[in-house]
This record gives C-alpha cells, sequence and structure tokens, in this order.
C-alpha cells in the first residue's frame, strides 16, 4: 500500500497485478488499482479531475487528464472515504504511476492533492497467455 497526505486528506493505493488479463507475447501488462481517499479534515470537498503521469519501464510517459474518477466526482463530508478501482496497461512489465486529484472546498477554493508515486510490477516468470 502507498500512501500521501494532503490538507488533511488522505490517498490510499493498492495496485495488484491481473495475470489472466497480460500476455507476454503481446506485451501488454495489466494492472488494477484501488484507491481510497479519506477526509480527516474540517469541511467538505469534492473530486473534481485527475492528472496521471505513467511511466513504463522504457521511460516512456503517458500523461492522462479527466474530469472525476471512474465517471463520478465525489463529495467528501468531514470524516468520509470514498473508495474505487481501476486499471492501466503498460507495454512493459513494470512502471509506475503517481499524480494528484483537483478538489474544491465547499468555499469554492480549488487545490491539488497527491496521489502517491506506486510501482506496477509483474511478478517474475511469464503471465498467462490470453486467448
Amino acid at each position: 500500500m502507498f500512501t500521501a497526505r494532503t490538507r488533511d486528506i488522505e490517498v490510499k493505493v493498492t495496485p495488484r497485478f491481473l495475470p489472466e488479463r497480460s500476455s507476454a507475447e503481446q506485451r501488454y501488462y495489466f494492472w488494477a488499482y484501488t484507491i481510497e481517499i479519506t477526509n480527516h479534515g474540517a469541511e467538505t470537498v469534492q473530486l473534481e479531475s485527475r492528472h496521471w503521469r505513467i511511466t513504463d519501464a522504457n521511460g516512456r510517459l503517458q500523461e492522462v487528464r479527466g474530469a472525476g474518477v471512474v465517471g463520478e466526482q465525489p463529495v467528501l463530508a468531514p470524516g468520509a472515504s470514498y473508495e474505487y478501482t481501476s486499471g492501466v496497461p503498460l507495454p512493459t512489465d513494470s512502471g509506475f504511476m503517481v499524480g494528484t486529484y483537483e478538489m474544491v472546498s465547499e468555499a469554492g477554493e480549488r487545490f491539488e492533492i497527491a496521489i502517491p508515486a506506486f510501482s506496477l510490477d509483474a511478478p517474475r516468470g511469464k503471465p498467462r497467455v490470453v486467448n
């Protein structure tokens, strides 16, 4: 598990390799990651957008920006948590991701919170071939 905390908002990431969705022969490796966002602060906030930087083992960088997460823009009251799972493919058997969420407070203040850097590592050995 990887954790970051910005302005009393904690982001925890748990990645896992999915061999059943990966194929070494096709240079396609797939990971799921579960993210839990917890508001430890005193005011309600909303997640408006995300910005990911995804780097494969060859150093190729892909940036992804978009509204919300998994089609939602969750509102987190003080003490509330929100969890979602998403996925990412890479052409290499390892890499890493890091990013930020843009949040907005009840007062309309926009600010970014950190998504911790986390590694994407396939187990050594050959993933099962997907037909």
